[in-house]
């Protein structure tokens, strides 16, 4: 569920306040050190996790639309790259209004991709291949068409089944005005007004998203009660654990106040995203421990993911405390534009943020919300379009300035101590369809807005799996959900396979090296003697990783270059281009 925002960018720490580590090489200089290597072995605070987004991944049914049977028969390729766990966007029953995020049944799958026998033949290929699965997990809020609402409109205000909701009388002479003044994340209101039995204007719902997506009252111990079925339902299936959709807003402050910030809940000037009353409430971490101890009862495996949109960095993690959940996504990185200070700035604070509560921190640059890192790094200046989407009207990226950005912020990203999130088709080095026409897009923030904000479709496109076949081997029958651009072509996966120089062997030469120098598990240390002229390094274990985000070349260390992300001079690093360096054993 998009939390379509421009990121703030955090300033840099003081040099001063981080003690040096002294005796390294010559050649590195003194380091200042950030975080030591994790002494703990859940897999988990290490992994590299593989998103998923179904509708767009590989049809199988050539209807046009990606399934489960599809991503079984690809999913061999998402193991050879060598990740540890996909983490898939929800295949639950749904009228398919926000991309399956309005969910109507959360136990079974929509007939759109399979059924639980396919679901269960995915699980078992995983298995055999070595991968977890992680699922979504829409709490928030469901469709309109989930029998839970259905039974509280029908059941009329003061109903035991209206209190699943969050109903109100509206305000005004005839309640003819909504409860409050929150608006929707996809524009407009953020209440809808229902006709009650008797055919009269009744009661408003909450709804923070679209209008069909009715919140849910977590107030309610009910609720709580029908989601730790839901959970169990999934855990009994094996899967390894849940991604929390806007894990933050659950929860409602009492009295739904009125807000005058950003609908989102981001801070801005005078309005503070911790006084945002539909956000990040104390009774969320009662939640979240609960959902914890039930993961505990089927093993210490199990894991717990938010997409918690909340600053600063360390109120963020407060929600990854030992009896909380497991990680949460690092959008403050995701956010930060191609510029050393800033990079430097937001991993710094995200080590010792979430070091503090002996969390990992989690590392992203694309998801199925915001623009692609191939798309936003390739636009003028610092590239910070994160959020809804590119559109024929926009200023259009520098796709080569982009890609080759992208891949130097991929390597970056990987030689970072934590676990890392990928989403489907960033190994290929894919863009944002910035073309989509008006009457093809399906995005319901397009349609809320009349098309004010274009929406995610972009980032949303089938994957090109084969350079001749039909919807480039998407689907058999040629069908594509939304349009693919005219280069899927020369990005699809079979043509890369075959380019050492591609996005693809970059993936998996990167992975590999990650998983054998135990990078994940490592540590960071900045290597401030080479952090000069928009050059960022920094040592994790024996890899030297160097990411040149300034104008210039920079000269390179006299040690063996084991991956790059460009084709640049031997002993230089071009603008635009990292690489990976191998330091002897003693340091």
């Amino acid at each position: 569920m998009a939390l379509s925002t421009a990121v703030p960018v955090l300033p840099a720490a003081p040099p001063a306040a981080i003690p040096e580590e002294r005796g390294k090489t010559a050649t590195v200089g003194p380091l200042v050190r950030i975080s030591e290597a994790s002494p703990h072995e859940d897999w988990w605070r290490s992994a590299v996790i593989y998103q998923i987004y179904p509708r767009s991944f590989r049809d199988a049914s050539g209807d046009g639309v990606g399934d489960l049977a599809g991503i079984t028969a690809e999913l061999h390729h998402v193991a050879e790259l060598g990740v540890d766990a996909v983490w898939l966007s929800p295949f639950f029953v749904s009228p398919q209004r926000d991309g399956g995020y309005d969910v109507a049944d959360y136990c079974d799958v929509d007939p759109l991709f399979g059924t639980l026998a396919d679901f269960d033949a995915l699980a078992a290929r995983a298995r055999d291949l070595g991968l977890r699965i992680i699922v979504d997990l829409v709490p928030n809020h469901c469709s309109n068409e989930h029998a839970m609402f259905r039974a509280a409109l029908a059941a009329g205000p003061g109903s035991t089944e209206r209190g699943h909701f969050i109903f109100r009388d509206g305000r005004g002479e005839h309640g003819e005005l909504p409860p409050n003044n929150w608006e929707s994340h996809f524009g407009g209101p953020a209440w809808t007004r229902v006709i009650e039995a008797d055919g009269t204007a009744g009661q408003w719902y909450l709804h923070l998203f679209d209008s069909t997506q009715p919140d849910f009252n977590w107030d309610n111990p009910a609720v709580g009660d029908e989601f730790e079925r839901v959970l169990r339902f999934w855990l009994d299936r094996g899967v390894a654990g849940f991604r929390v959709d806007v894990a933050h807003a659950l929860v409602k402050a009492p009295g739904l106040p009125d807000w005058g910030g950003r609908a989102d809940g981001g801070s801005s000037p005078g309005f503070p995203g911790h006084h945002a009353p539909m956000f990040g409430q104390p009774a969320l971490k009662d939640v979240y421990r609960r959902w914890r101890a039930i993961l505990a009862e089927y093993g210490p495996d199990r894991v717990l993911c938010a997409e918690a949109n909340v600053d600063p960095l360390d109120r963020m993690a407060e929600w990854v405390a030992p009896d909380q959940l497991h990680q949460a996504f690092n959008f403050p990185f995701l956010g930060a534009p191609f510029e050393a200070e800033a990079l430097r700035a937001v991993v710094t604070q995200s080590l010792e943020a979430f070091g503090a509560v002996g969390a990992p921190t989690t590392w992203v640059l694309s998801n199925h919300d915001v623009v692609r890192h191939a798309s936003r790094l390739g636009l003028p200046g610092i590239g910070l379009n994160v959020g809804d989407g590119l559109g024929p009207a926009d200023v259009q990226p520098d796709l080569a300035l982009g890609r080759a950005r992208a891949r130097a912020a991929t390597l970056f990203m990987l030689g970072l101590p934590g676990s890392a999130y990928l989403y489907q088709g960033e190994e290929l080095g894919l863009v944002d369809n910035t073309g989509i026409a008006p009457h093809e897009r399906q995005d319901p923030t397009f349609h809320r807005t009349g098309g004010e904000r274009v929406g995610r479709d972009g980032c949303r496109v089938p994957l090109p799996w084969r350079v001749d076949a039909p919807a480039h081997g998407f689907s058999e029958a040629g069908l594509s959900w939304l349009p693919q651009p005219g280069l899927w072509a020369e990005l699809s996966r079979d043509a890369q396979a075959l380019d050492p120089d591609s996005h693809l062997s970059l993936y998996r030469r990167a992975l590999s090296h990650r998983r054998g120098h135990g990078l994940g598990a490592g540590s960071l240390a900045w290597a401030p003697e080479l952090c000069r002229g928009g050059v960022l390094a920094f040592v994790n274990g024996t890899i030297l990783v160097m990411l040149n985000a300034g104008g210039t070349a920079a000269a390179l260390p006299p040690l063996e270059v084991i991956v790059r992300s460009g084709l640049g001079a031997p002993a230089e690093l071009a603008p635009g281009e990292a690489a990976w360096l191998r330091l002897g054993e003693d340091g």
